[in-house]
C-alpha cells in the first residue's frame, strides 16, 4: 500500500489530496481567510451564560457566538480562570504548571452559571468550525496535539490510545511517559507512538511544551478576543495526524510550501525527506498529472459508480445522509441472488468507506445495501466495512446489518462536509446542466465491457467531441480497450447526438441495448 500526498497552492487557497494506491481518498482545502480551524487556541470573554442550555455564548471574533457546552468546560477550569488572571496580571512568570497551585475540581454535573460569569476571560479550543449557519463549537479543557503524544494542561492524567492493542506495548509507554511528564501536565499517547523510543516521546514533548510557553507570553498583552495558538498549516497537520511509512511521495507546486514540509519532515521523520519533490511543469498542472481532477469529478456526484457496474445514489437530507447501494444492469457469473448481492455490497462498502473520508460526510448515515437473507453473509460484510473504515481518524460508530439490509453509521463533523459542484452547463440548453463530461467516459466504458461479453463486432455512435476524445493520441482510449479486450470497436462521430449521447450497433446495425 502507498499514499501520496498532492498538494495544489493558488493564491486564496491550498488544495490537500491524498492518494491510496493512487486513488483520492482524502480531499483538504485551506483557505487563505480561515481563521477557525480545529485545534486553533483563543483568549475570548464570555458573552453570556444561558442556565436553560448548560451552556455559554462566547465572542471569538467570528460572525455568530461560540458555543461552549458545561460537559467542554472541563474538571479543572477554575485552575485555568486562576492562571490566566496571574499571567495577565504579570503575576507568572514560570509557565511550566510545576510550582502552580491547583484549584478544585468542577462538579462533573455542575450548572454553568455557577464556575462562569458574562465577560470573564477563558482560554478555549475550537473543536468544531463553523457549519451552515452555527458558529464554532469551543471546548475549555485545551489540548496541544503532537506527532506522538496529546500534551493535556491542568491535568495530571496519562492515557494511552485505545487503538494500541498490545499490553505490554501499552504498559511500557505509561511507564515511559511518566517517567518524562511535567508536573501539571497530563499526556495523552497517540496510536503511532507504538514503538517509539523515550528520546523521540522526550522530542515531541519538549515541542509542545515551547508552544505552549509561546502561547502564555501573548496572554498578558492579547486583546480579546484573538487567536493566541495556531493549528499548523494543514499540510504539516495531514502528515502529523496521517504520515507513516507507507508514503511512498508528497509532490507540491508551490516553492514556499514545499520547503515548509521538507523542514518539517525533517523534524518528525528525517529518513523520509527525500520523498518531498517539488513539481514543476509549464504544461500539466499537477491535479491532472496524477488523475485527481478525474477522480473529483467521477467522486462528487449525486451518482458514485463503481465497479462492475454498480453505483452508488447519495443523498443529503438536513437530518441525515442516505446511502443507497444498486447492482445495476450487470451480467453475474455468481449462481444466485444472494451472492450477487453479497458481491455488490462488499465492492460498496469499500467505496462507502472512501465517499465518507472524501467528502468528510457527518452526523448520522444510513446506507441501504442490497438485502441479504444469510445472518452469515450480513456478518461478513459488517466486519468488512468496519476493516475499511479503520483508518477513518474521525471518531465513528456502526450498527449490524438490520434485516432490511440498513447499515447505520455515526460519524464526527468537526468541519464543513466537502461539496464539489460535478454538473456543468448544457452545451444544448442555455438553461440547463449536465454531469461532467468525463463521466460519459467512464459510462461508456462500463457499458462496453457489458457489450463486448456478447458481441464481437460492436460500433459505437458519439457525438465529434466524444470521438475524438476517445480515438486521438496514442495510446488513445480505444487502443487501451483492444489491448485489454482484444477487439476493435469502431467509433463513428455523429453530429446529430447531444453532448453525452452514445449507442452500440453490432454489425448489421442494429442497436445493442446497454
Amino acid at each position: 500500500m502507498n499514499k501520496e500526498l498532492i498538494i495544489r497552492s493558488s493564491s486564496d487557497f491550498v488544495d490537500f489530496a491524498l492518494l491510496k494506491d493512487g486513488k483520492l481518498i482524502e480531499l483538504h482545502k485551506e483557505e487563505e481567510k480561515s481563521n477557525f480551524q480545529v485545534g486553533d487556541i483563543f483568549i475570548a470573554k464570555i458573552r453570556k451564560p444561558v442556565a436553560g442550555l448548560n451552556a455559554a455564548f462566547v465572542n471569538v471574533g467570528f460572525e455568530k457566538d461560540a458555543f461552549l457546552h458545561y460537559h467542554d468546560l472541563g474538571p479543572n477550569l477554575a485552575s485555568q480562570l486562576k492562571f490566566i488572571k496571574l499571567v495577565s496580571a504579570g503575576k507568572i512568570k514560570d509557565f511550566s504548571l510545576k510550582n502552580f497551585q491547583f484549584e478544585k475540581e468542577i462538579d462533573k454535573d455542575g450548572t454553568i452559571t455557577d464556575v462562569i460569569s458574562a465577560n470573564q476571560s477563558v482560554l478555549v479550543q475550537v473543536v468544531k468550525e463553523p457549519i451552515s449557519t452555527k458558529g464554532p463549537r469551543i471546548s475549555a479543557e485545551l489540548s496541544l496535539a503532537g506527532r506522538f503524544i496529546v500534551l493535556v494542561p491542568f491535568s495530571d492524567r496519562v492515557s494511552i490510545s485505545q487503538k494500541i492493542e498490545d499490553k505490554k506495548e501499552k504498559e511500557r509507554l505509561k511507564r515511559l511517559v511518566q517517567s518524562i511528564k511535567p508536573k501539571g501536565f497530563g499526556v495523552i499517547v497517540r496510536t503511532v507512538a507504538e514503538g517509539k523510543n523515550t528520546e523521540e516521546l522526550e522530542k515531541d514533548l519538549q515541542n509542545l511544551l515551547s508552544r505552549w510557553n509561546a502561547m502564555c507570553k501573548k496572554l498578558p498583552t492579547a486583546h480579546h478576543p484573538s487567536k493566541v495558538l495556531g493549528e499548523l498549516n494543514r499540510a504539516s497537520s495531514i502528515l502529523r495526524d496521517v504520515f507513516n511509512d507507507t508514503f511512498s511521495g508528497i509532490q507540491i507546486d508551490d516553492e514556499e510550501l514545499y520547503n515548509q514540509t521538507k523542514d518539517y519532515l525533517q523534524e518528525i521523520a528525517p529518513s523520509k525527506q527525500s520523498i518531498v519533490k517539488f513539481y514543476q511543469s509549464n504544461d500539466t498542472p499537477i491535479f491532472e498529472k496524477y488523475n485527481i481532477e478525474r477522480q473529483i469529478k467521477t467522486s462528487f456526484g449525486k451518482t458514485v459508480s463503481m465497479s462492475k457496474g454498480a453505483y452508488l445514489i447519495i443523498e443529503h437530507t438536513e437530518a441525515l445522509h442516505v446511502i443507497d447501494v444498486n447492482s445495476g444492469n450487470r451480467s453475474n457469473k455468481a449462481t444466485n441472488q444472494e451472492d450477487t448481492a453479497m458481491e455488490v455490497n462488499m465492492i460498496a462498502a469499500a467505496e462507502i468507506a472512501r465517499q465518507l473520508r472524501l467528502r468528510d460526510m457527518g452526523g448520522i448515515i444510513v446506507v441501504d445495501f442490497i438485502d441479504m437473507s444469510n445472518p452469515e453473509n450480513r456478518k461478513v460484510l459488517f466486519d468488512f466495512l468496519r476493516e475499511e473504515m479503520s483508518d477513518d481518524k474521525a471518531k465513528h460508530k456502526i450498527l449490524p446489518p438490520s434485516k432490511f439490509g440498513l447499515v447505520q453509521i455515526t460519524r464526527q463533523r468537526v468541519r464543513p462536509e466537502v461539496n464539489i459542484k460535478t454538473r456543468e452547463e448544457d452545451p444544448n440548453n442555455e438553461h440547463g446542466e449536465i454531469e461532467a463530461p468525463i463521466l460519459i467516459i467512464d459510462r461508456i466504458a462500463s457499458d462496453l465491457e457489458r457489450v463486448l461479453k456478447t458481441h464481437k463486432n460492436v460500433v459505437l455512435n458519439v457525438h465529434p467531441f466524444v470521438a475524438a476524445y476517445l480515438s486521438k493520441g496514442f495510446p488513445s482510449l480505444r487502443s487501451k480497450w483492444f489491448f485489454e479486450y482484444k477487439k476493435w470497436v469502431k467509433i463513428i462521430p455523429r453530429d446529430a447526438y447531444t453532448y453525452l449521447e452514445y449507442h452500440f450497433y453490432d454489425k448489421k446495425g442494429n442497436v445493442i441495448k446497454e
